[in-house]
């Protein structure tokens, strides 16, 4: 049976109590908005053996390229009213005396797939009504009876599986959990929720990622039901998702004017809808007004014309005008001016590359494609890419996704060393590039490409580079936020070098050069990559190198 704890006995900061089986009224729990949050959230009440220098602050005062954010609009301003009904608690949701606490499942509401320990304290009542709650689909919630917990319900929720091509669609899933959790909170009735993280590591979703999710859903959410709602407490049980909620916090729930300004400028770029779902521009639905019907004009019969002719003139004349848009009739050019067109612009674009093949950096021959060329070649290697078995070059981990960089941007990894050019289908390795960053170019993203001991292998020319550039497409190029590579030697700066001259100067200015691992981890978080063994040996023989070299 659960025992009521004595205030004085509760840690504040998100800390459990000694008990595991004490109740704990939301008076014990500090709220965000408490005037002492500042000082109980700090560290001193943590698990003194997690240190992570590679969490930042995010209401350290902005640096100089963030200054700008002076006089933006927040997208989320600071409500004390909303503030106060938020909770941070370390410890499991069951022990707390709430309307309501969430239970993260699967979709048959198996007692061993839900949160560890839930069963075991709401007795066996609990396992025997979800075997007749007749499931539960993906995002969606429902809601039994607490039993032996201080809860009067549980609402059970299934999260999505993580995977980097249906990363969209798993965000919004498990946004749409948090909100059916809320929904069912008020249509019973219920005033107050714990829930700890629905997302689970046997799903592979990331958990800084699904934090900003599960944050900014909740605010969406509050801010047009906060009079049905009283509190909602937000459960920890590892201190990296502690640490994590302390950060991300202050971003969509500012307490002061300083915190809603700093935040402007450390928000991802996309923060959702009004529901905190988030937005594909490319399927929004846009309407257009008709085309206005032009004033038929009635024309005079040239002179001359039989008489039996005049009447089709005037029939023609005022099919034409309604159908023939103006701005329709400048594609249509003459052939001819459109090939002598495309032969002047091939042999002038021949005259510069041929001064790169002369370097010694390959043939980059060829035009410069237009919007719809790239466009539609994009569109060809994606479906023929979406066709075909790649499993065998996933294997080989050349490309592969990260977790996210400092700022909130997705983050790609390409291993140079695994790029084994000679037992390697270019071809096919083209489609299974475009094939892994499709999902990632439609917002702004990040690569962290390692060129660690790349130089033993065969690269290839920078006419292929320039090809599958084009192929990736113009999205690609723009919102591309940053390329960090780490260990670059002198071929490779030259390489990029005549990348920006002679293939394209706005993209590949934005490459960044790390020379060791810890410079690395100030733009993208350690947690947030896998790395492979290798390169962490040469960043160390790199630093002994460099140590050795001091004295």
């Amino acid at each position: 049976m659960y025992q009521r704890v004595p205030a004085a006995l509760t840690t504040q900061g998100g800390s459990p109590t000694d008990n595991g089986d004490s109740v704990v009224t939301l008076d014990q729990v500090p709220r965000w908005s408490d005037a002492d949050c500042r000082s109980s959230f700090g560290y001193d009440n943590e698990d003194p053996s997690f240190t992570n220098p590679f969490f930042p602050d995010p209401l350290t005062s902005p640096s100089e390229g963030e200054s700008s954010s002076y006089g933006m609009v927040p997208r989320f301003p600071v409500d004390h009213e909303i503030n106060s009904k938020i909770y941070l608690w370390r410890g499991h949701p069951w022990n707390l005396e709430v309307d309501a606490v969430v239970n993260s499942t699967n979709e048959l509401l198996d007692e061993a797939h839900s949160s560890p320990g839930l069963h075991a304290a709401a007795g066996p009542g609990l396992a025997e009504e979800c075997t007749t709650a007749g499931g539960c689909r993906t995002g969606m919630a429902k809601v039994t009876n607490a039993y032996d917990l201080p809860a009067r319900r549980v609402i059970h929720t299934v999260g999505p599986k993580y995977a980097v091509k249906y990363h969209t669609a798993a965000e919004n899933a498990l946004s749409q959990c948090y909100r059916s959790c809320l929904e069912l909170l008020i249509e019973n009735g219920l005033q107050s929720i714990a829930m700890g993280c629905i997302y689970t590591e046997s799903k592979n979703y990331p958990r800084e990622p699904a934090t900003h999710v599960a944050i900014r859903t909740i605010r969406r959410f509050l801010e047009k039901q906060k009079n049905k709602i009283a509190a909602v407490v937000f459960c920890t049980t590892t201190s990296t998702d502690t640490e994590i909620y302390k950060r991300l916090l202050p971003l969509y729930f500012p307490r002061d004017k300083h915190e809603e300004e700093v935040a402007i400028s450390k928000l991802p770029a996309d923060v959702g809808d009004e529901n905190g779902e988030t937005i594909i521009d490319e399927r929004k639905i846009r309407i257009k007004p008709l085309p206005k019907k032009n004033i038929p004009i009635t024309l005079q019969p040239p002179v001359g014309l039989p008489v039996t002719d005049v009447g089709l003139v005037r029939r023609n004349s005022s099919y034409l005008d309604f159908y023939l848009d103006p701005a329709f009739m400048s594609l249509i050019k003459d052939p001819d001016q459109r090939r002598q067109e495309q032969w002047e612009k091939n042999a002038q674009e021949q005259r510069g590359w041929n001064y790169a093949k002369m370097l010694g950096f390959g043939d980059l021959g060829g035009p410069i494609l237009s919007a719809a060329e790239e466009y539609s070649l994009h569109s060809r290697y994606l479906a023929k890419a979406k066709s075909l078995n790649l499993s065998e070059i996933a294997e080989m981990k050349i490309v592969y996704r990260g977790g996210v960089d400092s700022e909130g941007h997705p983050v790609m990894v390409v291993v140079g060393a695994h790029f084994l050019l000679r037992c390697l289908d270019l071809e096919r390795f083209v489609h299974h590039v475009v094939k892994e960053f499709e999902p990632l170019i439609q917002k702004p993203y990040t690569i962290a490409y390692f060129h660690s001991a790349a130089t033993l292998q065969v690269q290839p020319d920078l006419g292929w580079m320039r090809r599958l550039q084009q192929i990736l497409g113009r999205k690609h190029r723009r919102n591309l936020h940053a390329i960090y590579v780490l260990h670059p030697n002198f071929h490779l700066k030259a390489t990029v070098f005549a990348l920006q001259v002679f293939v394209d100067n706005v993209t590949w200015k934005k490459v960044v050069y790390v020379d060791r691992l810890l410079q690395l981890f100030k733009y993208v978080p350690r947690e947030q990559l896998t790395i492979p063994d290798f390169v962490f040996q040469l960043s160390f023989l790199l630093l002994l190198q460099f140590i050795s070299t001091d004295r």
